[in-house]
């Protein structure tokens, strides 16, 4: 078995976690290696389901905080084990999404017994594939109370700055019929990849809308994704499936959501057509109104980072939303190197996310 040590700077733990390959689905030796090492401490009730951990302190303090994060990773190309680079960055994969997040908490975990909080550490698998398979998810259907707190913080990579909330998202196939007939006599048919195309100039002509939320700006996006008709180079389609990918800001609720889009295609001039769902993630508000928020947000404006703002993305956030819970992102690495085959994270953005949570936790 793999050993963490957990009194490490929290750079090399890091490093020390990038360099166990966790690609979703096998998650099974980094979750040994995470288990192993909080069983040490004598201060965390460690409980496993699956290749999901949870560690929690029962202090009875008068709040609880949640801090999660995953421990898989997409699949590798050649960045496993990780390595440094000249300007001091953790490169491999892995190391912005997140197992530099993961160092900090573990590395957290282990030093501070006694917040002035009760804190719930949760490590959970596959969050990096379908939603039916996330370890978040899991716990939340099979073991809530392993979840419940008063306020989430989800290490994701962000630049040490806090993102509020999540957009939602959502997608859906629009089906549209047509006639089938020999290219060469194409007026007998009718081409339904032709008959996108009023969708197609609607999504194109639609401008980005933004929504402003608890104070914090939501940029929506609504494209098509993916298009498929045809089934040789001399038949007229008889069918098309244009899909549509709606990210819709914290302001509407899950249905609304899908009545804006319906509402959307139903005007866009299409007909005969059909619109099945194949995925429906609802959003998370800021939750910076919270009182643990605000605390949050001042123990990390201590360390010199910029102003909270608005995830665009969706993440795990969203599942504490389900459950009432006030939830933001804040962790270390770019956001956009994440997936990328030379990500990297500075280790000086590792340490000041540490400390801003370490700020917070014995304030």
């Amino acid at each position: 078995m793999t050993h963490l040590d957990l009194s490490a700077p929290v750079e090399e733990l890091a490093k020390a976690l990038v360099d166990i390959p966790s690609v979703s689905g096998n998650e099974d030796r980094i979750a040994d290696a995470v288990e192993e090492a909080l069983r040490g401490c004598a201060h965390l009730e460690v409980i496993r389901e699956g290749n999901a951990i949870v560690a929690r302190t029962a202090l009875g303090r008068a709040e609880r905080v949640a801090i999660a994060g995953h421990l898989d990773t997409v699949p590798i190309k050649g960045n496993v084990p990780g390595w440094w680079t000249e300007d001091g960055e953790l490169a491999g994969r892995g190391s912005v999404d997140m197992k530099a997040g993961v160092a900090v908490q573990l590395s957290l975990a282990a030093a501070v017994a006694a917040p002035s909080r009760d804190i719930t550490w949760i490590f959970y698998d596959q969050e990096e594939v379908e939603a039916d398979r996330n370890g978040l998810g899991r716990l939340v259907r099979e073991r809530p109370e392993l979840v419940e707190a008063d306020f989430a913080v989800l290490c994701e990579p962000t630049e040490g700055v806090i993102e509020g909330g999540c957009n939602g998202t959502m997608r859906a196939e629009v089906r549209i019929n047509g006639r089938a007939a020999h290219s060469a006599r194409a007026w007998k048919g009718v081409n339904a990849v032709h008959r996108a195309a009023p969708l197609l100039s609607a999504l194109a002509a639609r401008p980005a809308e933004a929504f402003v939320v608890d104070g914090l700006e939501y940029r929506e996006g609504l494209s098509a994704v993916r298009i498929a008709g045809g089934i040789a180079g001399n038949v007229i389609p008889d069918a098309c499936v244009v899909t549509v990918n709606y990210r819709f800001a914290p302001c509407w609720t899950l249905g609304e959501a899908q009545a804006r889009l319906e509402e959307f295609v139903a005007s866009s001039g299409l007909d005969d057509y059909e619109l099945v769902y194949t995925d429906l993630s609802g959003p998370a508000r800021p939750g910076l109104d919270a009182a643990l928020a605000a605390s949050f947000v001042e123990s990390v404006a201590s360390t010199g980072v910029a102003a909270p703002r608005a995830k665009q993305g969706w993440t795990d956030v969203a599942r504490f939303g389900e459950l009432g819970v006030p939830a933001v992102n804040y962790g270390p690495g770019d956001p956009e190197l994440a997936h990328a085959d030379d990500e990297r994270c500075p280790a000086d953005q590792i340490r000041l996310c540490r400390a801003g949570l370490e700020a917070w936790l014995t304030a």
